[in-house]
């Protein structure tokens, strides 16, 4: 057949037959072999006779027939000449001009191969032939494929060989060896530039010109094609997939537009060059709009910049950030301790809600600052009670925050390579949406120009009386520097006085972490009028203790000036840190209760160091002269004591899980648990210096600690959502603390160096296998919780320590005159001493030994009590002696006490006052405030004691527990007893029937009065647990103080959902309202049936959308009324996103990426097919407005809990994100492939179309990157459904930023389209 079809080539061009007779006889030759049109053999063929042995015109013109009649692929024939002719071009300027002819006409006329049989075979010559998929790595396996690395590669190409033809060669080029460019020896050239064999002048004079023409031909081709709608989607889909091929093209055209003044014929080349780049430029700018529903795309549009950041911090300011004030908020709730860095997650909001506000930097920080003012703002008058304060708020503002933002500018430092190459890496979400997102500095510059505005807010920035001191000082350092300045002075002036706000401590925290230089003192309104110059005779201000000490000034001399004086630098503290470590005894006390002092406390300008100096203490390195045996550890031992009760206090622990160093905690204070828990305690356990044990003190310290950073006490089904399987709490088990822990320790060994210090750190993986006796306990207390206690044998050790502990418990009541028979017994214990052992002398065992033998004394007297051998008085008298004796025990006791709580089998007691202590003097007045509270969000209180106060009554082992923990004294000492008991008890008090919470608040508001008001709300909280009626009225009332009674945000905002904290309680009769947002941040971790949560906010979202969709008809009206009607139109939709931002905010607070994942594959779903909003009422005239609630709900609970863009998180954290964002959102994404493809009934097909397009429709435009994370299959089956419903753009615009793989779909969808 070929030579056939040689034959009738050669003929025709000896005949020199029309161009028509030739197809004709081409064609009929070619059906009669068989061979399908177009056909591939036939389009190697006519180029292998043109070049170069036949390159006449005729042949050409044979070729431009066969491709415009469809005998050849467009596509093959000019990827073969683009090989063959390029190479040849300064031989062959004619063909080279015919070549781009070609192309200019048919570089988009690829249909006849779309439908060609020998399509495989067509495809697989233009990969051989250009090696696409060798350059590109891509394997080029579709049509579209082909299509667009096949113009790409004909543009860069041309481009290419312009700038070699014109000399300029200073950018880097791609060199593929094939046919990019072509060298002097590729040309048969003699020194005095005549073409050997051709001796015609003017053929040469012609052949150079055309030469020269050539290269601006070339240019006017590619400007031709970026003209192109079709060209411009190829272009983009390359942009989108393949970011560094196209950054490469845009730089050589940058390369080109900056030297066009060294082109040949500059009069001819510039407005070719500026024509070029400026359709480049409309190429990048012509984003698909979303034409078929331009409601939607207004709405997207239409971002943050109306809204008006207040000055008065009793208004709210923008509610589209309302994030960052629910988070701050909730991470001050005491009763958790969160294991990932307060840091790391504020950084990732950050990005996440400037991308979603479609913010400036500016803004953003902005926003993030008065968030952190409000938060220390609310704490103007607190609740008294076992909570974090003050310190821990200005933890947030002074050292989180400034560290947050940090972090933010450190990764656009990281970018700023690939930025100022031209291609943000992260094209179409974060920087596309800022107003000065394309500068390398523009992060920076927006918190400069945050700080800056920062003094607008004269309210917020009044500082607390306890923090007035160091703003004045912080003021006084910015005079006294700008009055140095203008003076010449060589340092600062110290003496200078000044009255300080807020922003002067912001500013120096910021300073601190190198965000901002010394020149923001110069700012205009920084140093205020009120500085007052020095008077001659002024005496100097007193020497810092830390100069003094760094000086060499004995430590014990200074010991408390340090401990009450925060740190200035990294050398103070890395000196206090070596004495701990190195120094004499008492120097090694001192020096810990310094670290742990105001430098951890109110340091907040090096507050991360000492929070990592004070870490490593809990794990002190062997001294050089240890040898053994045993550990090194207790060697330590009063250095450990001074540090583990350093860090007792409720803001300590809480400033360390704000930093995420929880788990570093843990898995120091195993070993120290282990070690001192098998140490033989001292015969004498009064020891001369007055102190309790050392080895039983050390050893309760460090297990209370430990047991405080997990929820050790929780029964197991608040473990488990309710309906599903995983664990909801992950960070309530000891082994989840222990994976992140040697995950961050694997992290560190690759990089090889602390980021902070540039050291080594001597970092090893824990594992709770290598603590023999921890883990025996903590199998222990698993079993304990999962069920009752089975016997122990007569001979058993366990059953020896128990009997002595019986001695020792009963010891008292013995000598009371409590008689034999009383004495408890379960099995075979028995509270008689044995022969010969002193029943008053203490036992000497091992703190383990204890703790195992507990559970079992704990079932004896629990067991006697119950059947009247025991009095309740003897019964708490006998727990709180062990817990005198032992104080870790409490541990063991609440877990034992809440694990029979939960089993329900012991009868209920009454609190009458005779055996048990009585709330009856303050429970209806406990009751009474409660019902204050919970009034305010519309929640009625259940009715307890309709039978009088005779019915007061908790279970056997609440009412021992609440006995125990009445009888310790309120002392600082006790302060890590108390910060155990008291979660322990409110959680325990959660199995029990529902009056037993106001029960047992009554009894503790009459021991701690100070403490009435946070009783009283902890109280409140309980309600909530398993009310559903009362959870969703909590929620409504939410959604109600945030938006308004109007649904407009105007009337309610931040202040009126988590409180403004500035109100004075006078004006409330003595107590504060409680706002319903911070009601619910207190409750939501409580709440068994988060789905629940899930279901109700998702509801309340719609709802307030379908609200905002009753407005008048021009607020929803059709394309033509938009221009007339943007502001009603930006009003509402600005309404919905900020529903859609507190509904976000509130599921994912309360569920976590749980919930997330439910919402996005189990609640939505199931809630459109089974026809939930029909049931919410009538529908509204369009569900444009409640499906883009919807959609931006979702949208962001995703961003929230996976992140906006490809990298979210640190790259071990967001390659787990990625992943489970991928699986999460591809089911999501087949959902509704199937809801396009007709599987959900047509009653709901308004409702499922309205939320379908709004989703997609964000996606695309916020976070386009989750789409490439999306199987192609289901990209290409959601397009195809949006092709059906007419939404060709959006479905277009998907298959864009699909990945590799929907790249051909997307291809081929444009070719087929008009």
């Amino acid at each position: 057949m070929e030579d056939q079809i040689s034959g009738i080539l050669r003929h025709s061009l000896e005949r020199k037959d029309p161009p028509l007779i030739w197809a004709m006889e081409v064609s009929s030759a070619l059906q009669e072999s068989g061979v399908g049109l177009p056909s591939s053999e036939l389009g190697h063929l006519l180029v292998s006779h043109l070049c170069w042995a036949n390159n006449t015109p005729l042949l050409w013109k044979y070729i431009e027939h066969a491709v415009s009649s469809q005998l050849v692929s467009s596509l093959q024939l000019l990827a073969l000449l683009t090989s063959r002719v390029i190479p040849q071009r300064l031989n062959q300027p004619e063909a080279y001009r015919l070549y781009l002819e070609l192309v200019s006409r048919y570089a988009f006329s690829f249909l006849s191969t779309k439908a060609a049989p020998c399509k495989e075979k067509i495809l697989k010559s233009v990969d051989d032939t250009l090696q696409l998929s060798h350059i590109f790595g891509v394997k080029v396996v579709e049509l579209g494929q082909a299509v667009v690395l096949f113009l790409f590669s004909v543009i860069s190409t041309l481009v290419d060989c312009t700038l070699e033809d014109w000399g300029l060669q200073g950018t880097a080029r791609e060199k593929n060896g094939l046919y990019g460019t072509a060298g002097a020896g590729d040309m048969d050239i003699d020194v005095k530039g005549n073409i050997k064999g051709n001796k015609n002048d003017r053929l040469l004079e012609h052949r150079d010109h055309l030469r020269s023409m050539n290269s601006y031909a070339a240019i006017e081709v590619v400007g031709k094609l970026f003209e192109s709608k079709k060209s411009s989607v190829l272009l983009r889909l390359v942009h989108h997939n393949l970011p560094e091929k196209y950054r490469g093209l845009l730089q050589r055209l940058q390369y080109l537009e900056a030297h066009k003044s060294k082109l040949p014929n500059m009069k001819v080349g510039t407005p070719l060059i500026g024509k070029l780049s400026g359709a480049l430029q409309r190429v990048l700018e012509r984003e698909n709009q979303l034409n078929k529903c331009q409601v939607i795309r207004a709405m997207i549009d239409i971002g943050c910049s109306n809204s008006v950041l207040r000055h008065n911090f009793g208004v709210a300011h923008s509610a589209s950030w309302i994030s960052f004030d629910l988070y701050m908020e909730n991470v001050m709730d005491g009763k958790q301790l969160p294991a990932t860095s307060a840091i790391e997650i504020l950084s990732e909001l950050i990005k996440t809600l400037k991308v979603m506000n479609r913010a400036s930097w500016q803004e953003t920080f902005q926003s993030l600052w008065i968030s952190a003012l409000r938060l220390v703002q609310r704490e103007r008058d607190p609740l008294e009670g076992p909570v974090p304060h003050l310190d821990a708020r200005l933890c947030v503002l002074l050292s989180i925050t400034p560290l947050a933002a940090a972090r933010v500018i450190e990764e656009d430092m990281e970018d700023s390579s690939l930025i100022n190459g031209g291609v943000t890496q992260n094209s179409g979400t974060t920087d596309e949406h800022g107003k000065d997102g394309n500068l390398p500095t523009s992060r920076r510059q927006g918190l400069i120009s945050s700080l800056q505005v920062l003094g607008q807010f004269s309210g917020l920035l009044l500082p607390p009386p306890s923090v007035v001191p160091a703003a004045n000082l912080a003021a006084a350092k910015a005079a006294g520097f700008v009055s140095d300045s203008f003076n010449g002075a060589s340092r600062s002036d110290t003496s200078v006085k000044a009255v300080g706000d807020m922003r002067h401590l912001i500013v120096e925290a910021c300073i601190a972490r190198k965000l901002i230089d010394t020149s923001a003192y110069f700012w205009p309104g920084f140093v205020g009028r009120s500085v007052t110059p020095p008077r001659p005779d002024t005496t100097l201000p007193p020497v810092s203790p830390w100069s003094a000490f760094m000086k060499g000034d004995p430590l014990n001399t200074l010991k408390y000036a340090l401990s009450m004086t925060p740190a200035a630098s990294l050398a103070e503290l890395e000196k206090i840190y070596h004495i701990a470590l190195t120094g004499a005894e008492e120097e090694r006390i001192a020096a810990a209760r310094i670290l742990c002092g105001a430098s951890l406390i109110r340091g907040f300008n090096i507050q991360e160091h000492v929070v990592r100096f004070v870490v490593k203490l809990l794990s002190p390195p062997a001294p050089p002269d240890f040898t053994g045996p045993g550990s090194h550890l207790v060697s330590y031992t009063s250095m450990l004591q001074a540090v583990l009760f350093g860090l007792s206090s409720i803001d300590t622990v809480h400033i360390l899980s704000l930093y995420g160093v929880i788990p570093e905690v843990a898995a120091a204070l195993m070993p120290i648990s282990e070690t001192f828990g098998t140490l033989m305690p001292a015969s004498d356990p009064k020891p001369s210096g007055g102190e309790e044990n050392p080895a039983y003190m050390v050893f309760s310290c460090a297990f209370l600690f430990l047991l405080r950073l997990w929820k050790f006490y929780r029964p197991p089904h608040e473990h488990y959502i309710v309906g599903r399987g995983p664990p909801l709490f992950s960070g309530l088990t000891l082994e989840y603390l222990l994976l992140l822990h040697n995950g961050r320790v694997a992290s560190n060994a690759t990089k090889g160096t602390n980021e902070k210090t540039g050291k080594r750190e001597n970092q090893h993986s824990i594992y709770i296998d290598s603590f023999p006796k921890l883990r025996a306990w903590y199998r222990q207390n698993q079993a304990c919780i999962a069920s009752t206690l089975s016997g122990l044998c007569s001979g058993n050790p366990v059953h020896q320590v128990a009997n002595k502990i019986l001695s020792m418990i009963y010891k008292k009541m013995n000598k009371g005159g409590v008689n034999g028979p009383n004495t408890p017994s379960s099995g075979s214990l028995s509270g008689s001493p044995r022969n010969g052992e002193d029943s008053g002398q203490r036992p000497m065992i091992p703190a383990w030994e204890v703790l195992e033998a507990i559970p079992f004394v704990l079932e004896a007297v629990l067991t006697a009590c119950a059947h009247r051998k025991l009095s309740s008085r003897d019964l708490t008298t006998g727990l709180r002696d062990l817990v005198d004796f032992l104080p870790a025990s409490i541990g063991t006791i609440i877990s034992y006490f809440s694990a029979e709580v939960s089993r329900g089998i012991w009868k209920p007691v009454a609190m009458n006052g005779t055996d048990w202590p009585s709330p009856a003097a303050n429970l209806l007045s406990i009751e009474a405030e409660m019902k204050e509270i919970l009034a305010a969000t519309g929640v009625e209180l259940p009715s307890s004691y309709s039978g009088g106060l005779a019915q007061m009554t908790l279970p056997l082992p609440m009412a021992a527990l609440v006995s125990l923990t009445i009888t310790f004294k309120l002392d600082k000492s006790l302060e890590f007893i108390h910060s155990v008991v008291g979660p322990a008890l409110e959680s325990a008090a959660s199995g029990c029937p529902w009056p037993s919470m106001p029960i047992i608040g009554a009894l503790w508001a009459q021991k701690v009065r100070r403490w009435h008001d946070f009783i009283v709300f902890s109280c409140s909280r309980s309600v909530f647990k398993q009310d559903k009626d009362a959870i969703f009225q909590l929620l409504k009332s939410c959604f109600s103080a945030f938006l308004g009674p109007s649904g407009l945000v105007g009337l309610g905002g931040v202040g009126a959902l988590v409180g403004n904290g500035v109100a004075n309680r006078a004006s409330w009769g003595g107590r504060m309202p409680v706002a319903p947002g911070f009601l619910f941040l207190r409750t939501c971790r409580t709440i068994h049936n988060v789905s629940f949560v899930t279901e109700a906010i998702l509801k309340l979202v719609v709802e307030t959308a379908r609200d905002l969709s009753k407005l008048p008809e021009p607020l929803i009206g059709s394309s033509q009324r938009l221009r007339s009607c943007q502001v009603s139109l930006s009003g509402t939709a600005a309404s919905v996103r900020e529903a859609a931002m507190l509904g976000a905010s509130l599921l994912c607070l309360a569920g976590g990426p749980q919930q997330v994942q439910l919402l996005y594959e189990e609640t939505l779903p199931t809630w459109l097919l089974s026809g939930g909003p029909r049931a919410m009422g009538p529908q509204a005239r369009r569900p444009i407005l409640e499906g883009y609630a919807m959609a931006y709900l979702l949208v962001l609970c995703g961003c929230f809990m996976w992140g906006p863009t490809e990298e979210s998180g640190p790259p071990g954290i967001a390659m787990v994100r990625r992943r489970a964002r991928a699986r999460v959102v591809g089911r999501h994404m087949e959902f509704l492939g199937g809801a396009l493809d007709g599987e959900i009934s047509s009653s709901m097909m308004e409702w499922v179309r309205a939320y379908v397009v709004s989703f997609l429709a964000v996606v695309v435009r916020m976070v386009p990157w989750w789409i490439s994370e999306v199987e192609s299959d289901v990209v290409r089956r959601v397009a195809d459904g949006l092709r059906g419903l007419g939404e060709g753009e959006l479905a277009l615009a998907l298959l864009e930023r699909g990945g590799l793989g929907a790249m051909s779909c997307a291809a081929e969808m444009f070719m087929t389209g008009p």
